[in-house]
């Protein structure tokens, strides 16, 4: 008995035959993610320049024209991993900050090494605050969520292109970025609340 016969979904006797993952299929997931229309290149873009009305938007109207936003979070957070991996900009500040070994610094290792992990949690404690903060604007737990979601994603994209620049030209300026993320952040928080 082949395997062919054991899964109905790889013989031919299926009414709706799936596709077997290979190198095509991969290529155009890829292509997907990367589409100019709901993929990284047109959220990016639409959070850099309208960030409350293109979040408000994807809660209220249309989810389909953005990435999803815990998606986005995690691609962001792995493009600044690997850039990271390669050019080792965190580790050699967090070495000039870390003389005495701390429950801080264990921290500060363990967000180093999990940033997709460690931006949910964050963006769940932090949405938390937002809520109470702006509880009269009547969005609930989740939609807060979401907006922290896209907007700690494009912090992580702000901090990712530094690390690149620091990690090819030498410029320090991947604290500078840190500081550009928070101002982001606080725009874009604002400019979804209409303010």
């Amino acid at each position: 008995m082949s395997s062919s016969d054991e899964n109905p979904q790889l013989s031919g006797d299926s009414c709706s035959q799936i596709r077997r993952i290979d190198w095509h299929y991969a290529v155009h997931e890829l292509g997907h993610a990367l589409h100019l229309e709901k993929g990284i290149f047109y959220t990016v873009k639409q959070l850099a320049l309208r960030p409350g009305p293109s979040i408000q938007e994807f809660i209220t109207q249309n989810r389909s024209r953005l990435m999803k936003p815990i998606l986005f979070l995690l691609v962001t957070s792995l493009i600044y991993t690997t850039l990271d991996h390669f050019f080792h900009i965190e580790q050699s500040y967090l070495e000039q900050s870390s003389a005495v070994e701390s429950a801080a610094n264990s921290i500060s290792a363990w967000l180093q090494n999990h940033y997709g992990y460690a931006n949910l949690i964050m963006g769940v404690l932090v949405a938390v605050w937002v809520k109470l903060l702006f509880m009269s604007q009547g969005y609930n737990f989740f939609e807060i969520l979401i907006l922290l979601c896209f907007v700690m994603g494009m912090g992580m994209l702000i901090i990712s292109i530094a690390l690149l620049v620091e990690g090819i030209t030498g410029l320090k300026v991947w604290m500078v970025s840190t500081v550009v993320g928070v101002l982001y952040s606080s725009w874009a928080i604002g400019h979804f609340f209409n303010r």
